[in-house]
């Protein structure tokens, strides 16, 4: 008689459990966000709501002011310096189309063309940031100044007889014209320009250009086919970088433009500390923040692309 040895049973093999981060593992990541939350908290959303608080308020700075929601005050605000406002986009929009006209050839030398010499010409690039804005902006007095070599040679080519009938300059000067407040923003916003869309043109893989080149396509064609729709989110960068700050701001209409050149900057700087009507600045700012975040809305959904650099 044979005895038949049943087989020994499968080892059990134990379920694997995951185990759960401890409550203090997950709260990690929001403690290291807590200081960049309270920074935003401290010197953005609580100023910005005092400002909102201070634009409908009535008063006077003797008196003091009172919140009464005079929302009328937004009203008189745009309809009494709704130039000014204008005025602004005007010539952030001059200066931006020309940033981007002069940033995007020298961004596109510095990411293909520079080889070694590239640090160099970033380092010239940003190499304004090192000194003040406002003896920048100082410096373009002297350039621009009235029988200067560029006055000079703007008369010899005749270019100023254009642009005075264009209303931009007049017949033999610059200085204190709207020519002059584009070219101290266009060359204290250029870099904004030209470092985002370095950094969005160097992403570029240069295989894409080869495997254009082996398909037949013209330099032209690789450009606009391959170069400029991979480097849009430097453009939309750029473009936001240089119009934002271009259109708030009042030190170049102040030093190189005149009383017909200023800009809502300089209204809101005057109305906060010379005219010390604090309701009608805050409304103003309010104002342009609205129309600079619609315009950009609109920009960026009209742009394609989402992926800022």
């Amino acid at each position: 008689m044979t005895v038949t040895k049943e087989a020994p049973p499968a080892p059990v093999t134990p379920e694997l459990k995951l185990r759960k981060p401890s409550t203090r593992k997950r709260l990690v990541p929001y403690w290291l966000l807590l200081p960049g939350i309270l920074w935003l908290v401290v010197f953005f959303a609580l100023p910005l709501v005092y400002q909102a608080s201070t634009s409908v308020q009535t008063g006077s700075l003797e008196k003091g002011f009172e919140v009464t929601w005079h929302f009328q005050t937004y009203w008189d605000a745009l309809t009494d310096y709704y130039p000014q406002f204008i005025r602004s986009l005007l010539y952030a929009g001059t200066a931006t189309i020309l940033c981007l006209l002069l940033g995007y050839p020298l961004a596109y030398l510095i990411a293909f063309k520079a080889g070694r010499w590239r640090n160099v010409v970033l380092v010239l690039v940003i190499a304004p940031f090192f000194t003040s804005f406002l003896i920048r902006t100082l410096a373009w007095k002297t350039i621009l100044a009235d029988g200067g070599a560029v006055v000079d040679v703007l008369n010899t080519l005749h270019v100023l007889d254009v642009t005075s009938w264009l209303g931009w300059t007049e017949s033999n000067r610059v200085l204190a014209t709207p020519m002059a407040v584009v070219c101290g923003l266009t060359y204290n916003f250029l870099p904004f320009m030209i470092l985002p869309l370095y950094t969005s043109l160097e992403r570029i893989d240069g295989r894409l250009h080869e495997a254009a080149g082996d398909l037949y396509a013209t330099p032209a064609t690789t450009f606009r086919k391959v170069t400029f729709p991979l480097s849009m989110p430097g453009v939309v960068s750029g473009t936001l970088l240089t119009f934002i700050p271009a259109s708030g701001d009042y030190v170049n209409a102040e030093l190189l433009g005149s009383t017909d050149t200023k800009m809502v900057g300089s209204v809101i700087q005057t109305q906060f500390l010379r005219v010390l009507d604090y309701p009608t600045a805050a409304a103003l700012s309010f104002i342009l923040m609205a129309v600079v975040l619609i315009m950009v809305t609109v920009y960026i959904r009209r742009s394609g692309t989402e992926d800022l650099v």
